[in-house]
């Protein structure tokens, strides 16, 4: 702790002996004794200090102890110092009078008590500190209200001169204060400014998000930091950007709210433009990108379709003019037929891109044994492996079940998986084929899945072209000196298949000369809906009452995406039911409007118009055009609160994607309240 400096006690008198008393006495309040031995050596000690007390000698020679207090009482410094007389002299009434008409505060005659001079001494002592202490706390007050307003002036100079808008609100919302350029930006005067809030300033287009957005900070107390378009009485549209805190107490009780509007509207205008000029660079990328593919597609599909069409028109050619043996015959017939396959399979690759670019590629769908179909594309590819010396290893899980989908878009897909890793594995090389179930964990709903893995020893793929694999026309090397053939067609029209089958696929390469990895995993049906399409499709069930659970039931089913239509379609009218499929809501509510269903089976996540629309618009017809039809939602969407809002919003059953037939049938029954039994195998 700091220490408190020492009071000056000034002791006056002519002689030693009674200064060393003196000093004896008070040394035990612990200040600073001064001595003086005669009038004028105190008044030179008094030009440079200040004392609390001064214990002055009546009796000196030369200046007494009077003429030395007049002439301390005439200084200013010490005009007010309190003096206490000294003398061994009996004292008159006259010689009190005169000592205190001098300003004398006590006067003691010798010799003095101890106890009573030091009781004295100390209440002056005391009374100097507090003085002092007054004093500085004067002092610093002065400072402190100086700098006050210094800071004042400096504030509203701030406010007054600041780039943005400065607004203070109360708890209950009313305006306190706005500086000139909140009044500049919401087009307000000083006075109006108080009145109206700045939400009433927002653009109209703009004002409902505003007013949200302002409610729920107001609500949850966090900072506010919004952007919306401001426009003023005369019509200026101005960017604004608006920020606020709570203001809060020292004890932190919310005393109201400041906040700023920024004017942004050059930094919006300028995103626009290098937004515009980021759009424009893109689309000419794009552009040039598409049209390199483009001519880098002719040249190869020049050279694809050139060189089968060489051989074949080559040994044609031979073969009518020159007449070969049996052996040679059998070789240029083998080489015409084999190039025929290729430039076949070509084209069928074009037309499927072409069907896929339209969306007119169509699936004949149905339950898949996956087993069969990996086996059958392993048969088809031996005879490519074979000249290569390329081992085809296979780990092939028996217990697999089916998959719902088309057995000829699904060998295709192993088909060419298998073709693409036998084209870039060197000779002596490895494919390996796994098939086997996995399980994936969605929103805490375990679901199986089939695993095709076509693993190869192969060239590998770059990091860079990774990417880009399951794109159209794409082909790592699209040189003329190019080692391997084909139009880039293949990995793309897999990925599509997949996706159609609500599958997914996945390439992986740890570089080039690493091999490469293709994963496809396609959703498994159920055990009990896998044995009952088996016994189906077999002629187990026979009973027309157990495979036509909805007979005559009318079903209107609406899902933009063809393949799930027709899916659909095929599966309730296999129960007997008769479907309608449409691809929008328009089309949906014509034919609810020209013919009544008995049931509505929509998806949710459909383009231009969604799922909610449709049965929001469905609900707000009357009864007797349809408004109370039953509806089930069909979506991707698996969360709790997808459930929900489903229901909410006018749906009475909600089913998540992959569909399982047979809940979905059993699904229909229930909000029909049909009294049938669903065959579940």
């Amino acid at each position: 702790m700091q220490m408190e400096p020492k009071v000056n006690i000034l002791l006056v008198d002519d002689k030693l002996e009674n200064l060393l008393a003196l000093e004896a006495i008070l040394e035990k309040l612990g200040e600073n004794l001064v001595r003086a031995t005669s009038g004028e050596e105190a008044l030179r000690c008094l030009l440079h200090q200040d004392f609390a007390v001064i214990l002055l000698d009546v009796q000196m020679p030369g200046m007494d102890g009077f003429e030395t207090a007049t002439l301390i009482r005439n200084r200013g410094r010490s005009r007010h110092t309190p003096i206490i007389f000294l003398t061994a002299f009996s004292t008159s009434d006259q010689m009190l009078f005169k000592g205190y008409a001098l300003g004398a505060v006590d006067y003691l005659l010798k010799p003095l008590d101890p106890n009573i001079l030091t009781s004295k001494v100390t209440v002056f002592v005391e009374l100097f500190k507090k003085t002092e202490a007054v004093k500085q706390q004067a002092a610093q007050l002065v400072a402190v209200n100086a700098e006050l307003r210094q800071s004042e002036e400096r504030l509203r100079s701030l406010s007054t001169c600041s780039p943005v808008g400065i607004f203070e609100i109360d708890t209950e919302g009313g305006c306190r204060y706005t500086n000139p350029r909140y009044q500049i930006i919401c087009g307000l005067k000083a006075a109006e400014s108080l009145q109206k809030k700045w939400l009433e300033s927002v653009h109209p287009e703009d004002r409902e998000r505003a007013v949200a957005t302002w409610s729920n900070y107001i609500r949850e107390g966090r900072d506010y930091s919004e952007e919306f378009r401001f426009q003023t009485a005369h019509g200026i549209v101005r960017w604004v950007q608006v920020r606020s805190s709570p203001m809060l107490s020292g004890q932190g009780e919310l005393l109201g709210y400041v906040g700023t509007l920024e004017d942004i509207t050059e930094r919006k205008q300028a995103e626009e433009v290098r937004a515009q000029v980021i759009r424009e660079q893109t689309a000419r990328a794009e552009a040039e990108a598409a049209n390199r593919m483009k001519d880098e597609f002719l040249a190869v599909l020049s050279h694809e379709l050139r060189t089968p069409l060489t051989s074949m028109l080559g040994w044609s050619k031979i073969l009518r003019s020159k007449k070969l043996d049996e052996k040679a015959t059998s070789r240029a017939l083998e080489a015409i037929e084999r190039n025929a396959i290729s430039q076949m399979q070509l084209i069928e690759d074009i037309l499927d891109v072409s069907r896929i670019i339209r969306g007119q590629l169509r699936l004949n769908v149905s339950a898949v044994n996956l087993l069969t179909v990996t086996e059958a594309a392993l048969e088809a590819v031996r005879p490519l492996a074979e000249p290569k010396e390329i081992k085809l290893n296979t780990v092939l899980d028996t217990s697999v079940g089916s998959v719902y989908g088309d057995p000829a878009r699904l060998q295709q897909v192993v088909w060419n998986l298998l073709t693409n890793a036998i084209k870039f594995t060197p000779k002596g090389g490895r494919v390996d084929v796994n098939l086997s179930v996995v399980c994936g964990e969605e929103q805490e709903t375990t679901h199986k899945y089939a695993q095709i893995q076509v693993i190869d020893t192969g060239i590998g793929i770059s990091s860079e072209f990774l990417p880009k694999v399951f794109e159209r026309f794409r082909q790592a090397d699209s040189t003329t000196t190019r080692s391997h053939n084909g139009l880039g067609l293949g990995l793309a029209i897999v990925r599509h298949l997949v996706e159609l089958h609500k599958g997914t696929i996945l390439a992986q390469s740890l570089g080039t000369g690493q091999g490469a990895t293709f994963t496809v995993r396609l959703p498994l049906l159920q055990d009990n809906r896998a044995s009952r399409v088996s016994r189906e499709a077999t002629g187990e069930i026979s009973s027309s009452v157990a495979s036509t659970p909805l007979a005559g039931l009318r079903v209107l089913v609406v899902d933009d995406e063809a393949d799930t239509r027709n899916f659909l379609s095929f599966m309730f009218e296999e129960y007997g039911a008769f479907a309608t499929a449409v691809a929008s809501v328009d089309e949906a509510l014509a034919v609810i409007e020209q013919a009544k269903p008995d049931i509505l089976i929509s998806d949710i996540g459909m383009s231009e118009q969604d799922g909610y629309t449709l049965i929001r618009k469905l609900r707000s017809l009357e009864p007797e055009k349809g408004g109370r039809i039953p509806a089930i939602a069909l979506t991707a969407y698996t969360r709790e609160e997808d459930r929900l809002e489903a229901l909410r919003a006018g749906f009475q059953q909600h089913l998540s994607k992959p569909i399982d037939p047979t809940k979905l049938i059993a699904m229909v029954a229930n909000v029909l309240k049909l009294p049938v039994e669903v065959p579940v195998g």
